[in-house]
């Protein structure tokens, strides 16, 4: 039997198997294992444990079947450090809240962000998420004066009208997924380019896609007909619109994250160049839209699985509603959905949008007393943290009140929790994300109620980031 052969009957026997709870031996028996360490550590290290999977795909298709259900299945049996191998080559792994805190606070600067830019920079260049240390520093220091309170709240307000005007259109049965998709897309038309309907809008979309699309792309070449090639024009479009708008922003009023970009300035007088302005845009417009995807999608499936707290969600919006009338809730009414808000974490916790960060180690350095080599890319698997029993009761149960004043695990430790990045680069939008995937299952609470099949369960393909397979089938039930 070929290598190759070995590996597609080997896969094709776990494509048949249900995600169970425990998936430890069909993980570990993909590929013959032969373990052996990662390098040679120095005195008083010690080296990094690991095996290389399959023949020829390491273990890519281990991870894009079982997600974080691999990672922690490899922790349980190898420690919070290890290493893996991928079509890309090999990694080590971090796990755990103690050695992701190591590598997320970066306190020597010994990680750089090297391990993302080399899979979306062609696409989303000098993205605040791809810069380093001072540089940085420096652009998220400028950034922030577009997420000031005031800032928030107007973003809040544009948003909010644009749910309201879409999801009335829903059919009865839907993939949840793909419409929730379109509308966050949608919000940040409206919240970041105040541009949403025409044909420019549409050339803006649909360029926007291509990049997104051609960054999970397994060709990486300019070749005709490919995701790659669709992306490089995609993003050539996105450039020439925003060039093309710059100076109107620069001058203008305008309330949304475009115009606050283009006259952010700090107290010492540092402002955004062009490009600056361009290449944020883009990355902001992408690493908004597929996190607040993935999390509405999640925090409504649990809803749909777990009506009790459909329900209980249900009654504090119409209480909302019942004070403010046909009003647009404000940030204030929105964070006053407390029941909402620990169903949106518990769905973060089980489901996290972004369940691993890049890095690369810039020189020698360790890890929980690992020696990790210079040059070695690093990913921080932060969603093993999310199931680690000695900081979560029962990890497996949805159970939102875990967040609660009563209970509050996610202090048990600091990074036990982490679904938006820690450290310098912890998510510059997560009180903006958290506010729209509340607004939006806010109103959806109070136009349906919705249900999926009994035996449903929802499954994430995680060949880029977790987009679930068949894009939850829901029936939406109007009130």
């Amino acid at each position: 039997m070929s290598l190759v052969q070995h590996a597609r009957e080997r896969w094709s026997s776990v494509l048949t198997l249900p995600a169970p709870d425990r998936v430890d031996d069909a993980l570990l028996t993909l590929g013959p294992r032969r373990p052996h360490t990662f390098g040679a550590a120095p005195d008083g290290l010690r080296p990094i444990p690991g095996d290389d999977g399959l023949p020829l795909l390491g273990h890519a298709l281990s991870y894009v079947r079982f997600g974080h259900r691999f990672t922690r299945a490899r922790t349980r049996d190898l420690g919070p450090v290890w290493w893996m191998r991928s079509p890309a080559g090999r990694a080590v792994v971090v796990t755990g809240p103690a050695a992701t805190r190591e590598v997320l606070t970066n306190r020597d600067k010994a990680f750089s962000q090297e391990g993302w830019r080399a899979t979306v920079d062609a696409f989303f260049h000098r993205g605040l998420m791809l810069l380093d240390f001072d540089e940085h520093r420096a652009h998220r220091r400028i950034m922030q004066e577009a997420f000031t309170a005031p800032r928030i709240e107007s973003y809040v307000a544009a948003t909010v009208p644009v749910v309201r005007e879409v999801l009335p259109g829903w059919p009865r049965e839907l993939r949840l997924y793909p419409a929730l998709k379109r509308l966050t897309l949608d919000v940040a038309q409206q919240v970041f380019m105040w541009a949403r309907s025409g044909p420019e809008a549409d050339t803006v979309n649909r360029a926007f896609v291509d990049c997104v699309r051609a960054a999970n792309s397994f060709v990486r070449h300019d070749l005709p007909g490919t995701r790659w090639r669709r992306g490089l024009r995609g993003r050539a479009v996105l450039e020439r619109w925003f060039r093309s708008n710059l100076d109107a922003r620069r001058t203008g009023d305008g309330t949304d994250l475009f115009s606050a970009l283009c006259q952010a300035r700090t107290d010492d007088g540092e402002a955004f160049s062009d490009d600056d302005v361009v290449n944020h845009m883009i990355f902001l417009m992408m690493a908004a839209h597929d996190t607040s995807t993935t999390t509405a999608a999640a925090s409504a499936y649990h809803l749909a699985r777990h009506p009790q707290w459909q329900e209980r969600c249900r009654a504090e919006s119409d209480a909302l509603a019942a004070r403010i009338g046909d009003r647009a809730p404000t940030v204030a009414d929105l964070r006053g959905l407390t029941s909402l808000d620990l169903v949106v974490r518990e769905a973060l916790r089980m489901d996290a949008p972004v369940p691993v960060v890049m890095r690369t180690a810039v020189r020698d350095t360790t890890v929980a007393g690992h020696h990790v080599p210079g040059g070695t890319r690093v990913v921080v698997a932060q969603a093993v943290n999310h199931y680690d029993p000695g900081c979560w009761s029962d990890p497996e149960r949805f159970d939102p009140d875990r967040f609660g004043p009563a209970r509050r695990e996610d202090r048990t430790d600091k990074d036990a929790w982490v679904p938006f990045g820690g450290g310098v680069h912890k998510c510059i939008g997560l009180h903006f994300g958290t506010l729209e995937v509340t607004a939006i299952l806010h109103e959806m609470l109070r136009r349906y109620r919705w249900s999926v099949a009994p035996g449903y369960r929802l499954r994430w393909d995680n060949t880029s980031l977790p987009v679930p397979v068949g894009g939850i089938p829901v029936r939406l039930s109007p009130r």
